[in-house]
């Protein structure tokens, strides 16, 4: 008997560890190298020399934590919301898994980790950071103010790449600004992909988004945003002046969001999903692009 009490309450604490993942998204890594990879870029950007493992492991670390304390936030601000969207009805926080209150104690923790991290990091990295924090914690509302809060997101998911920058100088460049903004663009096209998931829900309860905007234009749309990101990454490469490494890897991405808007089918909610973690490579790809051209010249 007391060996199966045993056996119940492993099972259980299991249970409860795996629902704390699942809150904090853990079991869904290709978000989580979206946000790492633009912070890599700014380390690559500004560095006098290749960055360290050292700070190449710090803002991975900093970006799960981050990413995990934001989709915790996000969904204790949407439990209502969630339960109504077929998507996220199942999600710990709104089948009772997981405690409002456990989630805030959970969110808390993350926060001090990031907060960790942040604080082995420049001063100008750090205030920076509190304005990252601050974004994170408007993000959630978005929705319900404006049809775009995708942009918002690519403002606030991308605040890695200003960090990575300054972690090296006190002061932003133009080329870093430009692969900001090119980053903006890449994160409203590939959250309006992931939004089209829950278009239908969305009209129905009243929440907003671009998915909804431009549905009947979604191609041109995607060809204008991704396009631009591309020009924008052009330009700042141009400016740079990096050779043929970097501008093979810019043609790979090119090729790779030509891939994705041709074979997306905007009313299959699993090809959606598929597009947008496929945006993981984009990252890698950009990123090595970076990598490569500093080691040769």
């Amino acid at each position: 008997m007391e060996k199966h009490v045993r056996q119940t309450l492993f099972v259980k604490d299991i249970h409860k560890t795996l629902a704390y993942l699942k809150l904090a998204r853990l079991h869904r890594p290709y978000a989580i190298w979206i946000l790492v990879f633009p912070a890599w870029w700014g380390l690559v950007l500004t560095s006098p020399t290749l960055p360290s493992l050292r700070m190449f492991a710090l803002f991975a670390l900093g970006a799960v934590f981050a990413r995990s304390a934001g989709c915790i936030y996000n969904d204790i601000i949407d439990k209502d919301f969630d339960v109504q969207v077929r998507r996220t009805a199942l999600r710990p926080l709104g089948i009772g898994e997981v405690s409002l209150r456990g989630a805030w104690i959970f969110l808390v923790l993350l926060l001090g980790g990031a907060g960790g991290v942040l604080f082995a990091l420049p001063s100008q990295v750090i205030f920076t950071g509190f304005i990252t924090l601050c974004l994170i914690g408007a993000y959630p509302w978005m929705k319900r103010l404006t049809y775009w809060p995708q942009i918002f997101l690519g403002i606030t998911y991308n605040m890695g790449l200003i960090m990575g920058e300054l972690t090296f100088t006190p002061f932003l460049t133009l080329p870093l600004i430009l692969f900001y903004g090119g980053a903006i663009l890449w994160t409203l096209g590939y959250d309006t992909i992931y939004a089209l998931q829950d278009r239908e829900d969305d009209l129905r309860i009243g929440v907003k988004s671009s998915a909804i905007v431009v549905f009947p234009f979604l191609t041109p749309f995607l060809i204008a945003v991704y396009g631009g990101a591309l020009l924008l990454w052009g330009v700042a490469a141009e400016l740079l002046h990096f050779g043929i490494v970097y501008w093979m890897a810019w043609g790979l991405v090119a090729l790779h969001f030509a891939w994705q808007i041709v074979s997306l089918k905007k009313q299959d909610a699993t090809n959606c999903l598929a597009r947008f973690n496929a945006n993981s490579l984009v990252g890698l790809l950009l990123f090595l692009g970076l990598v490569f051209s500093r080691l040769i010249n």
